[in-house]
């Protein structure tokens, strides 16, 4: 990672509707040296905030009088001044349903209440690995002249990962919103590598694997699935299909720069 931003840098906007949960949560974040904090309690206040002071990084619960983190987040994401701003969640929510349009939605990191301490500073180091990546390298290649493919049908999903490549050093990037269409383009273009998710309509993840490993003139081109699926029976089904490597959504950005590095140097 960079060495230009560090945990003191960070603004942080806490998002919380519980004055005593707000306090425990900036207690937490004072032990490990930030103290760049404004406390707002619902999600319009927070909107207000950061259109006045766009922060460093966004920690927020998930229910509010007003609105849902998914909400707050997906507004966001809608704002170009925003769009790109790293977002936490922070919440006792653990239900998958509540919890796929906020992983959709780009955020970095879900933290479950209570937390420790240990788990915060993942977060945090995660969150200036976003906002001050160390770019891609990879023995033997230009990374700028890499092609890649990222296929979602979620616009936020696949504009953050579509951002977090650019931050890497990739330039050349191919949008699909399903399997289909991914198939057409890779029918008429050569990718250096495929990003996908698994749930999309008309084609999904594991069947567009099938697609690149069977009957594409492409059939070791990598695929790194990220994606929210928690079914095991599934994913087995799509590491037989042939993936390349799996990861969870949210994820980290030194780790999706690992994965690469590994699959474009098989």
């Amino acid at each position: 990672m960079s060495q230009n931003l560090s945990l003191h840098d960070l603004s942080i906007l806490l998002v919380e509707p519980s004055s005593t949960q707000a306090r425990i949560i900036v207690e937490h974040l004072a032990n490990v040296g930030l103290n760049k904090i404004e406390v707002v309690h619902n999600g319009r206040d927070a909107l207000t905030e950061m259109k006045r002071h766009v922060p460093d990084l966004v920690l927020s619960a998930m229910y509010f009088e007003d609105m849902t983190g998914s909400d707050l987040v997906e507004t966001m994401r809608s704002d170009s001044m925003l769009e790109y701003t790293p977002f936490i969640l922070v919440s006792s929510e653990t239900h998958p349903h509540n919890l796929e349009p906020i992983r959709q939605a780009g955020v970095l990191a879900i933290l479950p209440k209570p937390f420790d301490l240990a788990d915060l500073k993942r977060a945090l180091y995660g969150s200036l690995e976003f906002l001050d990546p160390e770019a891609l390298e990879v023995s033997h290649i230009d990374v700028e002249d890499l092609r890649v493919l990222v296929v979602d049908d979620s616009r936020f999903s696949q504009r953050h990962i579509q951002h977090i490549l650019h931050q890497l050093g990739i330039e050349h990037i191919s949008l699909a919103p399903n399997g289909r269409e991914a198939a057409e383009l890779i029918r008429d273009e050569r990718f250096d590598l495929v990003v996908t998710d698994y749930n999309m309509p008309e084609m999904d993840g594991q069947q567009l694997v099938s697609y690149i490993r069977n009957l594409s003139d492409q059939p070791e081109l990598p695929v790194l699935m990220v994606t929210c699926e928690r079914d095991d029976s599934r994913l087995a089904s799509v590491r037989q299909a042939g993936v390349s490597a799996l990861c969870d959504k949210p994820f980290d950005v030194a780790n999706i720069r690992e994965i690469a590095r590994n699959l474009l140097t098989l």
